[in-house]
């Protein structure tokens, strides 16, 4: 099963929603908080992929439930979280993950292809937001984790990644002092250069960028899918009933790099969190 470091039962008789729940961090961050007690609702816009991860945590005593969507569609939101409101009664908890862009400077994007990663990184999870507070959390509280990126200054050959990134930073800042009233709590995880599937849907192009990588971090290699979880469920959990508003960083420091100054040589490695027990190397890096 997963092996979390969060106690037992943490989130028992909670109902948590994952976006982009299907594959990747979003997988993941399903499983832990299934192992932790929670009802976990896969929102996602492939059936067949939320279906085996509703499966994989079924299979470990674990509970959860596919529920198809397209968070770029108002209107499929809206339905989406009245669908779950009536059969559970509540939301507790809203990760924000699906996202989604492909590289290209920011001469060749075209306005559709812009627009598309706007709508999926920023948009979708505005909707997301929006609908739970004013659906469930308005009326008992909760919390949001919305995830963004490692897009601090500026996110070559992504820009349009990077602004949608930037955006939501801005509306968890917003949101985090409107809906504080309500007892809602609106927070970000930014993660760095993470060994997960997502890795593999970008272009044989970007191979040798893509294992390069880690020599740009401080610590040398890429983060777990489970060390950004870990951050999303504290972020969720109890223990953050004070925080709120904030962006916390998973990267390794690869943003305190400066121009010209020489990276230290790596004395004693870091070792990598694997809480996830279905964990799968990319096939960028080597997995099959």
């Amino acid at each position: 099963m997963y092996r979390s470091v969060f106690k037992p039962g943490l989130f028992k008789d909670q109902l948590t929603i994952v976006t982009g729940g299907g594959s990747g961090i979003g997988r993941c961050t399903a499983h832990e908080l299934a192992a932790l007690g929670a009802t976990v609702a896969l929102v996602g816009r492939d059936p067949d992929k939320l279906a085996r991860v509703r499966e994989e945590i079924a299979a470990v005593g674990g509970v959860a439930q596919a529920w198809p969507c397209n968070i770029r569609d108002e209107a499929a939101v809206q339905a989406l979280v009245a669908a779950i409101v009536a059969e559970h009664g509540r939301i507790d908890g809203l990760v924000n993950n699906a996202g989604g862009q492909f590289p290209a400077p920011l001469k060749d994007i075209s306005l559709k292809g812009w627009e598309a990663v706007l709508q999926t990184n920023l948009t979708g999870g505005f909707l997301m937001a929006r609908e739970c507070l004013n659906q469930a959390m308005q009326a008992r509280g909760g919390a949001v984790v919305n995830i963004v990126a490692d897009m601090w200054g500026g996110m070559p050959n992504m820009g349009h990644s990077g602004a949608a990134r930037a955006g939501m930073v801005n509306f968890t800042e917003t949101a985090a002092f409107e809906w504080a009233q309500y007892g809602v709590r609106v927070n970000a995880v930014a993660p760095g250069y993470v060994a997960s599937s997502g890795m593999d849907a970008y272009p044989p192009s970007m191979k040798q960028t893509i294992q390069a990588f880690p020599q740009t971090v401080p610590l040398k290699r890429f983060g777990t899918e489970a060390e950004i979880s870990a951050a999303i469920v504290f972020l969720l959990s109890e223990a953050a009933a004070f925080i709120t508003g904030t962006t916390l960083r998973v990267d390794g420091g690869r943003p305190n790099v400066r121009p010209g100054m020489p990276m230290p040589a790596l004395r004693n490695p870091s070792v990598p969190f694997d809480g996830f027990h279905l964990a799968q190397t990319p096939k960028v890096l080597g997995g099959d």
